[in-house]
């Protein structure tokens, strides 16, 4: 999944929750698995509401909630398995191991990862890292391709549609 060298960077702006969930569906448009992608951002920032629209958009339509306490959501979505992290609980990146954490990342699956660091050292290197930041009243999102199949994915989103 990771390629050495690979970077590609864009940033952008997203002015309210409806942004968010656009933005997420657009990257959704343009990923295939396997693919990791890290979302960090403090508290507040839409790391799940990005997840929303990315995991709707490839098909689900129930509720996307944060998984905060059982760490790990699944999504079996259009023959592609969807998994949403949020690691902002965990106490010992070792937990992940206990869990089988490693199975999660298959050639069949794309990971969303909120809170990526509190991992480190046990989750795999991430495709796409995707740090959000408020701006203004809004969040700045900046994507970082860092595997080439994450560089792609950012240079296909930059591109004028």
């Amino acid at each position: 999944m990771s390629g050495a060298g690979a970077s590609a960077v864009w940033c952008l702006e997203a002015s309210d929750e409806d942004a968010m969930v656009a933005l997420g569906a657009r990257l959704a448009a343009a990923s295939s698995p396997p693919l990791v992608i890290f979302l960090q951002g403090d508290l507040g920032m839409g790391k799940t509401t990005f997840s929303r629209g990315f995991i709707r958009a490839l098909g689900h339509r129930g509720a996307v909630k944060s998984p905060t306490y059982t760490l790990v959501e699944p999504y079996r979505l259009g023959g592609r398995q969807v998994y949403h992290f949020d690691l902002y609980r965990l106490g010992d990146a070792q937990e992940l191991e206990f869990m089988g954490v490693r199975d999660y990342f298959g050639t069949d699956a794309m990971c969303l990862v909120e809170w990526p660091e509190r991992g480190a050292g046990v989750l795999p290197p991430a495709d796409l890292v995707i740090t959000i930041e408020r701006q203004g009243r809004g969040r700045r999102l900046c994507l970082r391709g860092a595997s080439t199949p994450g560089a792609a994915i950012v240079e296909r989103l930059r591109a004028p549609n």
